[in-house]
C-alpha cells in the first residue's frame, strides 16, 4: 500500500438549502474540491449518500453526479452505510489510490433532507424494522436509551449531556458553514422541548442538506502539483449488531472500539497522540460514549470530561468537535464524514481560523451508522 493523501476540500453551507437541488450541491462541493486540488482531472469519483432515494426519489447517484459535474466516463459509485456513507466514501477513495488502481478521486457525500420527504421514516431504515421499527422506537429514542443506561451505571448527569451541546455550539459559532452558527447555554440546552427522556431537542443534530468533497491522491500527484497534502495515515472500519438489544453492552459502541484499535494499530499511535478528533454526536450522548470508546477519557468519565471543559479548542486535553460537530455544523447524513475530514484537512494546515488548535498534527475522524451498527474512523497526519 503506497502513501495516500488529501490534497483539496471543498463544501457546501449546510443548513435548509431550499433553492438548490441534491445535484446543485454535490457539484458545488465537488468543483470546490477540485479548484482547491489544482487538479484538471479526476480517475473516479465515490459518492456517499445514505437515503437520496426516500428524501428525494433519486437512485443511481454515481452516474447522476458524474454527469451533472461533467466528468462522465469515469468509473462513479454511490456507497452507503447509513450516517456514515461519507466517511465510507472516502474509505473507498483511499483503498483506490493506495492500492495503485487510480491517482486522483474525489471523495464526495451528500443529503438532501428537507424536501418533504417524512425524515424520521427515512432515517428509521437505518435500524433493525423487524425488533426495533416495528415497535415504534426511533433514533432519538435508541440513544435515549444509551443515555439513560450511562447515566445509570456511571453516574452521568443531565448537566453533563448539556455541556457538549454548549461547547458544540460555541465552536459552531466560528465555522462559516455550519447550520447554526449560535452559542447556547446549558440553562437553554436543559429547557428546550422534551424529545426522548432524557434527550431534549438541544441535544439532538438537526435535519440538513449538504455536500462535501476532498480529492484524494497519491504522494507522487501532490509532489507534482507542490501541494501542502495531509496523509491518511490509517483508515478502518468495523461492524456490530443492528438492533440495541442484541448488544454486550449498550453503554460501550464495539464497533467504535474496533475500528479505533485497528486504526491506531495502522497509524502507530495512541490516543494521546491525537491532537483533535471529529467524533459522530448525532446526539450529546453519542459524543460522550465515543470519547470513552475511542480511548480518550476512562468508560463512565466522558460526561466529567465534557463538563470540566477537557474536551474544548481552549483546554487542549483533546478538542472535540472543533467545527461545531453535527449538532452545530448539521448532519446531512451522506456528507458528515466527508466534512469531518475537511475539518481536520484544514485543521492540520493552519486554515480553521477563529477555531484552529494552535500547534494540530495528527487528526481523527469517527464516523459511524445508526445507533453505532457500523463505524468508520480515519487518521490523517500533517507532512
Amino acid at each position: 500500500m503506497r502513501d495516500v493523501v488529501v490534497i483539496g476540500a471543498g463544501m457546501t453551507k449546510f443548513g435548509e438549502l431550499w433553492e438548490k437541488s441534491i445535484k446543485d450541491i454535490f457539484v458545488e462541493a465537488a468543483l470546490k474540491a477540485i479548484d482547491d486540488a489544482g487538479v484538471d482531472h479526476i480517475d473516479s469519483m465515490y459518492v456517499g449518500a445514505m437515503s437520496s432515494g426516500l428524501f428525494v426519489g433519486q437512485e443511481h447517484l454515481g452516474a447522476v453526479m458524474a454527469d451533472y459535474l461533467g466528468v462522465t466516463p469515469i468509473p462513479a459509485t454511490r456507497v452507503e452505510s447509513a450516517c456514515a456513507s461519507g466517511g465510507a466514501s472516502f474509505r473507498q477513495a483511499y483503498l483506490e489510490v493506495a492500492s495503485g488502481a487510480s491517482e486522483i478521486v474525489l471523495a464526495g457525500g451528500v443529503e438532501k433532507m428537507t424536501d418533504g420527504a417524512d425524515v424520521t421514516e427515512a432515517l428509521a431504515t437505518a435500524a433493525d424494522q423487524e425488533y426495533e421499527v416495528y415497535q415504534g422506537i426511533t433514533f432519538p429514542g435508541l440513544y435515549a436509551m444509551i443515555a439513560r443506561a450511562h447515566m445509570e451505571r456511571y453516574g452521568t448527569t443531565r448537566e453533563q449531556l448539556a455541556a457538549v451541546a454548549v461547547k458544540n455550539h460555541r465552536n459552531g459559532a466560528k465555522n462559516p458553514n455550519a447550520q447554526f452558527r449560535s452559542e447556547v447555554t446549558a440553562e437553554q440546552v436543559m429547557k428546550s422541548t422534551m424529545v426522548a427522556d432524557p434527550l431534549r431537542l438541544l441535544d439532538c443534530s438537526p435535519v440538513s442538506d449538504g455536500a462535501a468533497a476532498v480529492i484524494v491522491a497519491s504522494m507522487e500527484v501532490a509532489k507534482k502539483l507542490k501541494k501542502n497534502p495531509i496523509r491518511v495515515i490509517a483508515s478502518s472500519q468495523a461492524s456490530d449488531t443492528i438492533a440495541l438489544h442484541s448488544r454486550r453492552d449498550i453503554t460501550t459502541l464495539d464497533s467504535v472500539v474496533r475500528a479505533a484499535q485497528k486504526a491506531y494499530k495502522l497509524a502507530d499511535k495512541k490516543p494521546s497522540d491525537i491532537n483533535l478528533v471529529e467524533v459522530h454526536d448525532c446526539f450529546t450522548i453519542a459524543e460522550i460514549t465515543a470519547t470513552e470508546d475511542l480511548g480518550f477519557f476512562e468508560k463512565g468519565t466522558g460526561g466529567e470530561a465534557a463538563e470540566k471543559g477537557w474536551t474544548s479548542i481552549e483546554c487542549k486535553r483533546i478538542p472535540v468537535n472543533t467545527s461545531g460537530g453535527l449538532k452545530s455544523k448539521g448532519h446531512p447524513v451522506g456528507a458528515t464524514g466527508v466534512a469531518q475530514i475537511i475539518e481536520l484537512y484544514e485543521q492540520l494546515n493552519g486554515k480553521a481560523g477563529a477555531r484552529q488548535v494552535e500547534g494540530a498534527r495528527i487528526g481523527m475522524a469517527q464516523n459511524m451508522g445508526g445507533s453505532g451498527a457500523s463505524c468508520v474512523i480515519h487518521i490523517l497526519e500533517a507532512i
